[in-house]
């Protein structure tokens, strides 16, 4: 069974993660709507991550019995100045997501809920991921500066890479 402290902070992280998915969209409209497909792309497929992710704590949350309570979910912005600035935005929203994993963990060892730790080190070890992924990339953006040929190359870059669900 699960804590209802729990339940409630995972139902807040499943609305998060659908916020993330929302974010990335519209990250991928903006990086599409200024042609530069190869960005959108990679924004599509972080999209499809979030939504994996929130899926994934639902499933967990009904194995344990739980009950599920979606919340609204909360406009994204669309409008950035570059796309330096919207790695800069990711990279500052995955560390909100860390924080929010973190929180999540520490509140399942005060509730002795160890079936929600143990379920939850592999979104620590995911954010280990995403954190340096985008860090990566906003770090080619700066190398970049205002090169359009870089730019050019690291949009084709960003479109080779593809969304495989983890297996657990």
């Amino acid at each position: 069974m699960l804590n209802k402290k729990v339940e409630k902070a995972l139902n807040k992280q499943i609305n998060y993660e659908f916020y993330s998915a929302h974010l990335y969209l519209s990250m991928a409209s903006y990086f599409k709507s200024n042609d530069l497909d190869g960005f959108g792309h990679w924004m599509q497929v972080q999209y499809e991550e979030e939504i994996f992710h929130a899926m994934k704590i639902i499933d967990f949350v009904h194995t344990r019995d739980g009950r599920v309570k979606l919340l609204a979910i909360e406009q994204p912005p669309h409008q950035w100045d570059s796309s330096l600035h919207v790695f800069k935005d990711t990279y500052d929203h995955e560390v909100v997501v860390t924080g929010l994993i973190n929180d999540l963990v520490t509140l399942s060892i005060k509730e002795n809920d160890h079936a929600t730790q143990n379920f939850l080190q592999w979104y620590i070890a995911e954010q280990v991921e995403e954190e340096a992924n985008v860090k990566s990339i906003k770090s080619k953006l700066k190398l970049a500066a205002e090169s359009t040929v870089t730019l050019l190359m690291l949009d084709q870059e960003m479109a080779k890479r593809v969304f495989v669900p983890p297996q657990d």
